[in-house]
């Protein structure tokens, strides 16, 4: 029971046994390739999934060290400010202007005169938190520095390094002066 066009061609004798039986197993062999073909297809799709899986599991990851960064910089944020309103001095209470350099401008906090000499000799430091400046020790200014840097605005050094090849050492300038 063989296909009924092949055995038309097998009794016209246009075709012999062997063609007819080389032809079917040429079409036998040419199923089984396609079978297997679709395992492999099957394995690729699995390869391509678990790739896209992998892909993901990747991203999701990035995404989840991104999300840690931010909320740690927010912790830090918060430390500093915390650090600030404990240790900061009482504002408002002088009448002594004292200029600093932020961001390229020129910025003024009105401090009493010993707090000014303070800063002046690097005792007291002055940070910017919430667009405010506050006035804080030199010690919570370094903690607040090892955290973030970016929330110093002036610390000034407590002992002036003198260079020995310093042509105008002679000439001292005071850093004092009002503007």
């Amino acid at each position: 029971m063989a296909n009924p066009f092949q055995d038309q061609l097998l009794k016209a004798g246009v075709v012999t046994k062997d063609k007819v039986n080389k032809a079917n197993k040429s079409k036998h062999k040419q199923a089984k390739q396609q079978a297997k073909n679709a395992v492999t297809d099957a394995e690729l799709r699995k390869r391509e999934i678990a790739q896209a899986e992998k892909l993901k599991a990747e991203r999701d990851r990035e995404l989840n060290r991104l999300k840690v960064e931010e909320e740690n910089k927010k912790a830090v944020v918060a430390q500093i400010k915390q650090l600030v309103e404990m240790n900061r001095l009482a504002s408002g209470e002088g009448e002594t202007a004292y200029n600093f350099a932020d961001d390229n401008k020129i910025k003024t906090v009105y401090v009493s005169d010993e707090v000014r000499k303070q800063i002046i000799n690097g005792r007291l430091a002055i940070a910017r938190v919430d667009g405010r400046y506050e006035i804080v020790p030199k010690a919570v200014a370094d903690k607040i520095r090892q955290r973030d840097a970016s929330f110093i605005v002036l610390i000034n050094d407590s002992s002036p390094g003198s260079d020995e090849d310093d042509e105008y050492a002679d000439f001292k300038v005071p850093d004092d002066l009002m503007w």
